[in-house]
């Protein structure tokens, strides 16, 4: 293995990951610990990697995931449905050739942050499930190495891929008549699915000013918008970030707090539902570090009441 081909930084986190490797692990931390807003526009070249700091180590390569349980009221046909979402952070290993998760450690792995989102919620009589991942680079500020997206109702189900090649390259698959399969390959922009993985590492990196975004796949999926980027005005505070799509009439807004760990304590995203603007919420209910991978007996679903999931 070849240690002086790689960063001494880079270097220090794959010796970690040797000695405590385990099959569905690990998560990120944060450079800096003051949040600047940044006012140029966002390119699309990858920015300068810089050393992580200890605190982001100790708390996202201790073996555990962190996972989050909020109350969900969701936008859908018209109406806000009751439900509840789940942000499962951990960090993992990846292949940044075929670009998935790394049986083993080697020092071409690329150390990833992974973010499950997931919803669900009823509209009458049959539920949504929804869940999206993103995998985000920890040691430097480039694009999501992938983001997948999927969409389960008793209607059908959809599913969107992107991979980070030399262009984004997409994938699509929808039982409606106009997206039922599509591949398309993009010019690189941001990606909102990823904002929400850059910003648990640093919120100071996040994009602000007029950008070019590809909305989240939840999103482009639930209103049939077109797999493409739009234009978009990324405001930053010490807690919040804000997105607003003219186009789109679309604004989403993420809070979170303003020291390390920088958790997300909720969300809120307005648009256009049934012919009127509504506005979907997410408020923090619980969160808890925890190998969930390993808590997969029935004596284990009491751990469930824990993130006041029931």
């Amino acid at each position: 293995m070849k240690n002086l081909a790689i960063p001494l930084f880079q270097f220090a986190i794959t010796l970690f990951i040797v000695l405590n490797f385990n099959a569905c692990k690990k998560a990120t931390t944060t450079p800096s610990g003051k949040v600047l807003a940044l006012n140029e526009p966002v390119t699309t070249t990858a920015k300068k990697a810089v050393p992580l700091p200890q605190e982001f180590k100790s708390y996202w390569y201790a073996g555990d995931a962190e996972l989050t349980s909020y109350k969900l009221v969701q936008a859908r046909y018209g109406e806000l449905r009751e439900g509840h979402a789940t942000l499962i952070y951990v960090t993992e290993e990846f292949l940044p050739k075929i670009q998935v998760k790394a049986d083993y450690p080697n020092a071409t792995n690329v150390p990833v942050l992974k973010l499950n989102a997931v919803k669900k919620f009823n509209t009458g009589i049959y539920p949504y499930s929804i869940m999206q991942s993103t995998f985000y680079p920890v040691a430097n500020n480039q694009h999501a190495i992938k983001v997948s997206s999927s969409m389960q109702e008793w209607c059908g189900h959809v599913y969107t891929q992107l991979n980070n090649k030399s262009q984004f390259e997409v994938v699509s698959h929808s039982y409606f008549q106009g997206e039922a399969d599509q591949t398309l390959k993009l010019n690189k922009s941001v990606l909102e699915n990823e904002l929400w993985a850059q910003l648990r590492i640093d919120p100071s990196s996040l994009p602000t000013g007029e950008i070019s975004c590809i909305p989240a796949f939840e999103f482009i999926r639930l209103k049939h918008k077109p797999v493409k980027a739009f234009k978009a005005t990324a405001t930053l505070t010490k807690n919040s970030y804000k997105l607003y799509y003219p186009e789109l009439n679309r604004t989403l807004l993420l809070y979170f707090e303003a020291s390390f760990p920088y958790q997300i304590t909720g969300w809120e995203e307005t648009f256009n539902s049934g012919g009127k603007q509504l506005k979907t919420t997410a408020t923090k209910l619980k969160s808890i570090k925890s190998p969930y991978w390993s808590k997969n007996q029935n004596k284990d679903e009491i751990l469930r009441d824990s993130l006041l999931l029931h």
